[in-house]
């Protein structure tokens, strides 16, 4: 049986919140493997859109082990983006998660997914991963250069949370 972590849709709201991410309407998240894996290598967002960065955290995984998803929505896509299969998942709050290498898709464009939805298994060989498999897991509200990044950790309460000075105040 799937051992189910899950934080609750009002933290997410709080920490998206100060993030500039749209605040989470009432659904959960949680780890899209099971057992909750370790994070082999962390999200680092750069400063500017143009530098290079991590745009997701790499999840530590087995090759062919289930990638779940990580809350309810719709199947945003299921393909090839450049040499790896990319699954996505559009959730009602706006949110988009994306889950990439995958080997062999689950589910369709289009379909409606519930949190832990099987949506594929993990294919070897993502760049970067010091591990035998990761799963790059991304999270991000809309798309091209007005794509807003974060680190999908928050989705599960697992990221570090920084306060930052409120600007309109002296």
């Amino acid at each position: 049986m799937r051992t189910v972590t899950r934080t609750s849709s009002a933290a997410l709201a709080v920490l998206l919140a100060g993030a500039g991410a749209p605040s989470a309407m009432a659904r959960d998240y949680d780890w899209p493997l099971d057992p909750r894996p370790a994070v082999a290598r962390p999200f680092a967002n750069p400063q500017k859109r143009w530098q290079p960065g991590h745009r997701g955290a790499d999840l530590a995984a087995a090759p062919g082990q289930v990638v779940y998803a990580a809350g309810a929505g719709r199947v945003n896509h299921v393909g090839r983006v450049d040499d790896r299969v990319v699954v996505s998942v559009l959730h009602p709050n706006g949110l988009l998660t994306t889950y990439e290498p995958i080997d062999g898709p689950l589910v369709r464009e289009g379909e409606e997914v519930g949190t832990g939805t099987a949506l594929g298994r993990i294919a070897a060989g993502h760049e970067g991963c010091p591990v035998s498999a990761c799963l790059h897991w991304g999270l991000r509200r809309g798309a091209g250069h007005a794509a807003e990044y974060f680190n999908p950790l928050l989705l599960v309460g697992a990221a570090p949370v920084r306060l930052l000075p409120d600007a309109g105040r002296a």
